[in-house]
């Protein structure tokens, strides 16, 4: 009787030590898990940019570091707070060959010209290009996240612009 005893207890102290070893093992996995470096690592391999920042095939690496790519030179300020009521200006100047596109959007949408929107672009030589949108008066809805793309053949370069209003009491 006694010897069945000690071999219960036997088990029951093998099976709680393995119990104990897996979970110490789990908990460990878990702990490797919550660092940021490796998260960091794992993305820029998934995004496939090679670690030197150089591309390997040479047609590659000229394609995407061409001088001639679209490029933004002057731009608004990234945080901008509007009094309702009064006007909103944004500008964007774009270089590149050939000239860049400039297109803008709010909160992901591309915007056209409307009553109260109106977009000025203006060409400066044969590789520069001037882009400004006004919007007055504004309102509530105005708020958000403006951006500024400039676009050409070899690049696209974009710039955002955070809006949000305040009331002016008189």
């Amino acid at each position: 009787m006694q010897r069945i005893r000690l071999s219960t207890n036997v088990t029951t102290v093998s099976v709680c030590f393995v119990i104990l070893l897996l979970v110490s093992i789990a908990i460990d996995d878990v702990e490797a898990r919550r660092g940021r470096a490796r998260g960091r690592t794992k993305s820029r391999m998934q995004i496939g940019l090679p670690i030197t920042g150089k591309y390997r095939d040479p047609e590659s690496d000229q394609y995407y570091n061409n001088n001639n790519g679209a490029k933004i030179t002057l731009a608004s300020h990234f945080d901008y707070e509007y009094v309702l009521g009064h006007k909103i200006a944004f500008l964007c100047v774009a270089r590149g060959t050939p000239r860049p596109t400039i297109t803008w959007f709010k909160d992901g949408v591309e915007i056209f010209s409307h009553l109260y929107l109106h977009v000025h672009e203006w060409y400066i030589g044969k590789d520069k290009v001037k882009s400004k949108i006004e919007i007055d008066p504004a309102t509530q809805m105005d708020a958000g996240v403006y951006e500024c793309t400039a676009d050409n053949m070899y690049s696209i370069d974009r710039r955002s612009f955070k809006t949000d209003f305040s009331i002016a009491f008189d």
